[in-house]
């Protein structure tokens, strides 16, 4: 607010608050997987999403077309990645890009956006080799971003619920935030709420196979690549953490 006859001051921004807090990195990658999904649904007709599928989601077993035409392991080179793009439907892109924005925001805060990218896509790979290891003989095609999300959600689990760490500066005694270390193994099962965000997840994901027992249907979810892609994230996060120390 301003006394009479003075001028507001106005900052870089013209004065605006940014409409979206998320980090841009993120907004472009959630931009991206909304404009294919969009593009598929719009543009492509059924032969055409088909084709989209045969070419750019990951077909296990094309590990054993390969022993007939070896041309069937092309594909396998960007599969394993481009998989993450695709989706069946609005509401599995709306979930993954909920579950995007809520773990893959702290991680990009603290290590950045290439190393947010890289996480998601080898979590993604990693994803896709854990669902090779149940799926290889049923012709499926795996998609959706779970798995590269599912590992910002493991790299993000090793610091998130850590307290946050102060100190004071040496000449004022003002405190000063140093932010969350990065918990140990041992470390992220001794403290209690990353113990239970951690083993309820894990346990979730681990009971989908049951659910046609229970529930007379399958629930359609890539419980491994789920698995897969947590257990990536939470171990190679460590990898940016001693980069970003020195």
């Amino acid at each position: 607010m301003t006394e009479p006859g003075q001028t507001p001051v106005k900052d870089g921004s013209g004065g605006r608050e940014p409409i979206f807090l998320l980090p841009g990195s993120i907004t472009a990658l959630a931009g991206v997987l909304v404009a294919i999904h969009l593009a598929s649904t719009m543009v492509l007709n059924i032969e055409g999403q088909a084709q989209l599928y045969v070419w750019f989601a990951y077909q296990p077993l094309r590990f054993l077309l390969a022993q007939q035409d070896v041309s069937f392991l092309i594909p396998l080179i960007w599969t394993p990645f481009s998989h993450a793009f695709l989706h069946g439907s609005w509401d599995h892109l709306l979930l993954n890009t909920a579950w995007l924005v809520i773990f893959a925001t702290p991680v990009t805060r603290r290590y950045g956006a290439g190393p947010m990218l890289a996480i998601f896509l080898v979590s993604a790979a990693a994803g896709a080799a854990a669902f090779t290891l149940t799926s290889l003989y049923a012709g499926m095609f795996l998609i959706g971003a779970s798995g590269g999300v599912a590992g910002l959600t493991g790299a993000a689990v090793r610091f998130i619920f850590q307290p946050v760490l102060y100190t004071r500066h040496p000449e004022t005694g003002a405190p000063i935030v140093l932010g969350r270390r990065l918990a140990t193994i041992p470390e992220v099962f001794s403290n209690s709420r990353a113990r239970f965000f951690t083993l309820i997840w894990l346990v979730l994901n681990a009971a989908v196979p049951l659910a046609p027992l229970l529930m007379g249907q399958s629930l359609g979810i890539a419980w491994q690549a789920h698995l897969g892609g947590f257990f990536a994230g939470f171990f190679m996060v460590a990898l940016f953490e001693r980069r970003a120390k020195a």
